[in-house]
Order: structure tokens, then sequence, then C-alpha cells
């Protein structure tokens, strides 16, 4: 079977459950997108590492990637492997330095991801995925998309963190990352960056 890379395209809060996000992967050169719904948890360890933001303690998938390491094992890619009454599996592929075997290791896609990106491996599914679960967008809704997303953007942004001094703004991304808050560290290394 063939196997098509994906990219990830943004997180955004679930519309359909509370609590939960949606993980928008697009096919790399095309219009066709593929959400899957994730927890929470799962979808602040994929912002923390999209944003590079650099946390006190290692996270889970953090743990993860020091493990695997230490015990010389590579991540080659993560796949997108199934859709079974619409849940979606995945597997991390990897080898070991020492015997160069390879493995698939069941997983979560949620979590898959996240480990994939502290890895820096592709993203991979099928087409059977893609054509049942993918969406298709036209030119006019990925227009209507980017701009839905810097809309989305800009009202995240508190209005008052704009009237904190560059000092006073470095201090409170100092207290936001030792209080483990990724999401208004976040918010803060933004402003900073827009200054």
């Amino acid at each position: 079977m063939n196997k098509i890379k994906l990219e990830i395209l943004g997180l955004s809060s679930s519309q359909s459950q509370t609590g939960s996000f949606a993980l928008v992967m697009g096919e790399e050169g095309r219009n066709r997108r593929l959400p899957i719904i994730i927890g929470m948890f799962e979808a602040q360890a994929i912002a923390i590492e999209m944003e590079k933001i650099v946390s006190n303690r290692p996270m889970t998938h953090d743990l993860f990637k020091s493990f695997a390491e230490s015990f010389n094992f590579d991540l080659h890619e993560i796949l997108i492997s199934d859709l079974k009454e619409g849940v979606f599996y995945a597997k991390i592929v990897c080898s070991s330095n020492t015997t160069y075997e390879r493995f698939e290791i069941d997983s979560r896609p949620s979590d898959a991801v996240a480990i994939g990106l502290r890895f820096n491996v592709p993203i991979y599914t099928y087409e059977s995925i893609l054509s049942e679960a993918g969406i298709v967008l036209n030119e006019l809704e990925e227009s209507s998309e980017s701009s839905s997303e810097q809309e989305m953007e800009e009202e995240q942004a508190p209005k008052s963190l704009k009237e904190y001094e560059s000092e006073e703004l470095e201090l409170m991304l100092e207290e936001a990352l030792n209080n483990e808050d990724y999401e208004k560290a976040a918010r803060i290394r933004d402003e900073l960056q827009k200054r």
C-alpha cells in the first residue's frame, strides 16, 4: 500500500466534544485534510513541541525520547495506520541501532504525533484512510480557513498583554513556564515576538 505524507496544519478546540481538540493534518501539496479528535493533554504536548517551548521538567513524550535515545533506538516514521468504527490507530516505526531490527509499536495517533515531532520524523497515512475520513477543501474554503486562523490567533492574544513592558513579559513568561502553564507561556511568547 502506498503511503501519503501528512503535515500538521494546526490544533483547534473541538466543537463536537468539550475539552477535546482537533489535530488537523493535511496531505502534503494537496487540499485534503485529516482531522483527528484528541485529548487536552496530548494537544498540549503537541503544541509545546510545535512552539518549541522548553519546560523545566521533561514531559512524558520527552521522557520517551530520552529513553529511546539512551537505548539506541531510532524513530523512522509515524503511520496513521487504521480507522475502525471512527477510531484512528497509529504505529511508531523504529529500529534498534544494535540489532537493526525494525519494530512497529501500536499507539494512539495523538501520542505518536507528539513523539514524532520530538524526533522530527515524517507522518504518513494510507489513501483508504484519507478517502474515508479526509475532508477536501476547495480554494474558497482554503482562503476562508487561513483568514479564520489569523482571526483566531488575534483573538487568542489577550489585549492586556499589550499593556506590559517587555521586561515584565519576560518575568511573566518565566513564571508561566515554572508553573507549567504552557498555553499562557505561548501567548506571552507570541506577544514578545510581535515587538
